[in-house]
C-alpha cells in the first residue's frame, strides 16, 4: 500500500535530502531506518530536494509498504530517527498519488537576521548590513508576482524544459527592531536554486550594490547568469506543500 509520510527536519547536520556516498543525508537516514522497522528495503520519493544545511517544517515523501502492521509507527520511528528528523503520520493514498507531481503549491521561508546571535546561526542566515535599504527590498519582492519566467534565477535552467514559475505570493517581513527579516514566497514550482538566487540578490538590493530596476530586469529579461550570487543555505525552509487531495498543518514552524 502507499503512504504519504508527513515530517519535517532541521539540515544543519545533513549534506542535503538526496542520498549520496560518503555523506550524511535526510533521504538515508530516514530510508535506512524505515527499512530497518519495517523489515523491508524501503525508498522513499520527496516532494522536493533540499540543499545542504536547508531545513523543512513541512515536508511529504511517499513509500509503499507492502505488508500491514500493528504498532505505533509514528512513535516507533521517532524513536529510532535523530531527534532533528520527525515523523508526524503514514497518510494512505491512492496507488496513482506522487509526493512530487502532484504538488499543487509549495511554501518557502527565508530567515536572515541583521544582528549577529550565536543562537540564530544555524537556523537563519547572518548579513551584516550597513542601513540596509529595507523599504527597497519590500518593494523588490512585490515584484516577484509580477514575472514568471525565472530562467534568470536559476541555477541550472538547461535541466528543464521551461523556466516559467507563477509566484501567487511573495513578501518580505520586516520585524519592529529592523533587525530580522523574513521572506515567505509561494509557487506551483522552483527551480534549482531559484530561493537563494533571488535572496541573494535582494540581499544586494539591501547593500544598494543593484537597484531595484536592475533587478526588475533580470525578470523583464531573463536569461542564464554568468556570476550567479547565493544567500547561505540555512536561512531557507520549506515551509508548506499543497496536494490536490491533501492539505496538512504543519507541526513544526521555526519563527523569530
Amino acid at each position: 500500500m502507499k503512504y504519504f509520510l508527513h515530517l519535517s527536519y532541521k539540515g544543519t547536520n545533513y549534506r542535503g535530502w538526496q542520498r549520496q556516498a560518503d555523506a550524511v543525508s535526510v533521504q538515508a537516514t530516514l530510508e535506512d531506518k524505515l527499512s530497518q522497522m519495517f523489515k523491508q528495503k524501503l525508498t522513499i520519493h520527496v516532494c522536493g530536494r533540499t540543499d545542504a544545511g536547508v531545513h523543512a517544517n513541512q515536508c511529504f515523501c511517499h513509500l509503499v509498504i507492502n505488508e500491514p502492521w500493528d504498532f505505533d509507527a509514528v512513535f516507533r520511528i521517532n524513536k529510532m530517527l535523530p531527534p532533528d528528523i520527525r515523523v508526524y503520520a503514514f497518510v494512505p493514498v491512492a496507488p496513482t498519488a506522487n509526493a512530487q507531481l502532484d504538488v499543487l503549491a509549495r511554501t518557502y521561508d527565508y530567515y536572515i537576521h541583521l544582528k549577529d546571535d550565536p543562537f540564530l546561526n544555524e537556523l537563519s542566515s547572518f548579513y551584516l548590513i550597513d542601513n540596509p535599504a529595507l523599504s527597497d527590498m519590500q518593494a523588490t519582492t512585490k515584484l516577484l508576482t509580477q514575472y514568471q519566467d525565472f530562467r534568470s534565477f536559476c541555477k541550472k535552467p538547461d535541466l528543464y524544459s521551461h523556466t516559467l514559475c507563477k509566484v501567487t505570493f511573495a513578501e518580505l517581513t520586516i520585524y519592529p527592531d529592523n533587525s530580522r527579516l523574513r521572506l515567505r514566497i509561494t509557487a506551483n514550482r522552483f527551480l534549482r536554486s531559484m530561493i537563494r538566487m533571488i535572496v541573494g540578490n535582494l540581499i544586494k538590493v539591501g547593500k544598494r550594490e543593484i537597484s531595484l530596476n536592475d533587478f526588475e530586469n533580470k525578470l523583464k529579461q531573463p536569461k542564464l547568469t554568468t556570476h550567479p550570487v547565493f544567500a547561505y543555505p540555512q536561512g531557507l525552509y520549506l515551509s508548506k506543500v499543497v496536494y490536490p487531495y491533501l492539505e496538512r498543518a504543519s507541526h513544526s514552524m521555526f519563527s523569530f
